[in-house]
């Protein structure tokens, strides 16, 4: 399961935001100059109302604000209005939620770096586990209660490796983070979290992620090991290539082949082009994702699939999603234990709702890309519960 490693309102609490004059200061200021010549302001924000947001705006200043009060001397940030820097803000209180606006005000920083706020990845990471797992215990016979183990187990890996993940996505990308306006209040990026605790807390998620390897068969250890080198680089490649998603998609869906030797059984003629459907799978998704940040990645030097295939996105987002369902009916009849009336059903329903998603999503609007991409948890979890339901 190492592989798993790898993308507020019921309490007052006290927010600190920098001053409008923090957001003007001079390129040739470094962060922490900008920091101890300007005051930070104190504010209470309710999280109950929305009204109370609007304590974090100062309306005093509407002149346009200067690269982000984040961003190095030597960064070429592109250049955000005191609105949008303020409703970043905001919609970052907003988005923690009920249940991580209610821990400790030093540990939040923490939760948001390994996106607890945001389970939508978690989910995407875990659900080709589920798959295999489902399959092999079919063609094994398994217990239901050893099937409900493994399904535990990689469950609590997908929460706690794909917060690793995001720990070494930020760690790698605090220089890039405040470049793009929806991930400028990111822990890292933002100074709320140095690198050295951000690479302290990666060690403490990568030794709960060991441990929780050390509870599957011998046989997943050299599986889960493998996907390592991509696991800690795949940030990397969104400086160099276009593509990305390549390298995401190839740890992300990991799980489609851990799965068979947690429950005992080591078929690659099902294990590999199970593999292959759910990389597609995540290529189109998170290519939908990109589309989110496109105008500001063209201007940040961010590379991505998004940008690469522009206006054909779609074109080439249904040759993958044939080519995607094509590779789970292989799999489903190499396993030799499927394509009942069940797997079909289950099937089709998921082939549907991707195919929706790819003709309706509007590319050009961000609300609409991450409305798809989280779409994408019940369209995976479908054929989960029709796996689960045709074993027992």
């Amino acid at each position: 399961m190492l592989m798993l490693g790898l993308y507020t309102r019921p309490v007052t609490r006290r927010i600190t935001i920098i001053s409008s004059r923090t957001l003007l200061f001079p390129r040739s200021f470094s962060t922490r100059t900008v920091l101890q010549k300007n005051k930070a302001v104190s504010i209470a924000f309710q999280c109950r109302s929305r009204r109370s947001q609007s304590t974090i705006v100062n309306p005093n200043d509407n002149k346009k604000a200067g690269p982000s009060s984040f961003v190095g001397k030597d960064s070429k940030s592109p250049t955000f209005t005191k609105e949008e820097l303020e409703n970043a803000q905001i919609e970052r209180l907003k988005g923690l939620g009920p249940l991580i606006s209610r821990l400790p005000t030093n540990v939040i920083p923490y939760a948001e770096l390994m996106r607890l706020e945001k389970p939508v990845g978690t989910w995407l990471l875990y659900i080709p586990c589920t798959w295999s797992i489902l399959i092999a215990a079919m063609q094994t016979t398994a217990t239901l209660s050893h099937t409900l183990w493994m399904l535990s187990l990689f469950g609590i890996g997908a929460l706690v490796m794909r917060g690793a993940g995001c720990t070494i996505n930020d760690l790698f990308d605090r220089n890039l983070d405040d470049k793009v306006i929806r991930s400028v209040q990111r822990p890292i990026a933002s100074g709320r979290v140095t690198p050295a605790q951000g690479s302290l807390f990666l060690a403490g998620q990568t030794l709960v992620g060991m441990g929780i390897l050390a509870q599957l068969p011998a046989q997943c250890w050299w599986l889960g090991l493998a996907s390592l080198p991509i696991v800690f680089t795949y940030p990397l490649f969104k400086r160099f290539t276009y593509y990305p998603q390549i390298a995401l998609s190839s740890c992300f869906t990991w799980g489609a082949l851990l799965g068979f030797p947690a429950m005992g059984n080591m078929d690659w003629y099902t294990m590999i082009p199970l593999y292959m459907g759910s990389f597609l799978w995540c290529m189109v998704y998170d290519t939908i994702y990109a589309h989110q940040d496109k105008k500001f990645d063209v201007k940040a030097g961010i590379k991505s699939t998004a940008l690469a295939w522009g206006k054909n996105t779609k074109k080439i987002s249904y040759a993958l999603v044939t080519s995607q369902f094509s590779l789970l009916t292989l799999a489903a009849l190499n396993s030799g234990v499927m394509l009942g009336p069940g797997f079909i059903g289950g099937l089709s329903i998921f082939a549907y709702r991707v195919f929706t998603m790819v003709k309706n999503v509007d590319l050009d609007s961000p609300a609409d890309c991450w409305k798809a991409f989280t779409g994408n948890i019940n369209s995976g979890l479908y054929f989960s519960y029709a796996l689960f339901l045709i074993i027992y």
